[in-house]
């Protein structure tokens, strides 16, 4: 197998669990020293302990000091820091808009989209004096299809995607790649138990996505062999959002 992260250096946030485990598990395998950033220390630290060569460090993402912590460490202990995948977020359920409190909406953008600017804020800060590297943002189908998810969730993710785009223009100037990967539902801890309302609804019948495709998604956006890629929003949804749009 062509390892194509071989000598790169990566942060994972939400790495503890679902998409981030798989992708952590996925960078090493390809050669990537990684290191995952997570607020959930059992789980952070279980993962860093069945992959080799992955370390674990805890970080709230949306603590500015927390993050810059993660990013310090990754560079103290590897020397560099080639590729930031954001990938920590957390969804709500699904409520009518008079129903929305001001304490829910200000933590979803707090994790989502505060914790995916500080993500890139502190990867930026150390990869602008290498004049090169990747920001991986993590969206959602919600940013491509309407209707579907949580009010205050599709705002959050429609904020990411904005934000790396911006990112992608100024950023670009320093050889730095942005871009955003938006899956579809996928079988995580996080909504296991749609599984099956995902397979029911998806567009594309006899496969059900799971972490590891999603990883598979992001490991070709920061690999080398996306080196002219950087503004895009990938969807990884089988072609759910143009059946939507049918």
């Amino acid at each position: 197998m062509a390892r194509r992260l071989q000598g790169k250096v990566a942060l994972i946030t939400g790495g503890a669990r679902g998409i981030g485990a798989a992708a952590a598990r996925l960078f090493s395998q390809h050669g990537a020293k990684v290191v995952i950033a997570d607020i959930r220390s059992d789980l952070g630290r279980s993962v860093s302990n069945q992959i080799h060569p992955v370390s674990y460090v805890h970080c709230d993402v949306a603590d500015d000091s927390d993050m810059q912590a993660a990013v310090d460490t990754a560079v103290s202990t590897h020397g560099k820091l080639d590729i930031m995948y954001s990938n920590a977020g957390i969804i709500e359920k699904k409520v009518g808009i008079l129903s929305v409190d001001h304490q829910e909406f200000r933590k979803m953008f707090d994790v989502n989209v505060y914790g995916s600017f500080l993500a890139a804020k502190h990867a930026a800060r150390v990869m602008i004096p290498e004049k090169s590297g990747t920001i991986l943002l993590t969206g959602s189908v919600a940013t491509a299809t309407y209707g579907g998810a949580p009010h205050v969730y599709a705002a959050s993710k429609h904020a990411v995607v904005g934000l790396a785009k911006n990112l992608c223009v100024e950023l670009g100037q320093f050889g730095i790649r942005v871009n955003c990967i938006s899956p579809f539902g996928a079988a995580t801890p996080m909504n296991e138990a749609l599984e099956e309302m995902f397979s029911a609804v998806g567009n594309l019948k006899g496969v059900v996505l799971k972490p590891e495709d999603v990883a598979e998604a992001a490991l070709n956006l920061v690999s080398d062999e996306s080196k002219y890629l950087s503004g895009l929003n990938l969807l990884v949804d089988g072609g759910y959002c143009l059946k939507s749009a049918y």
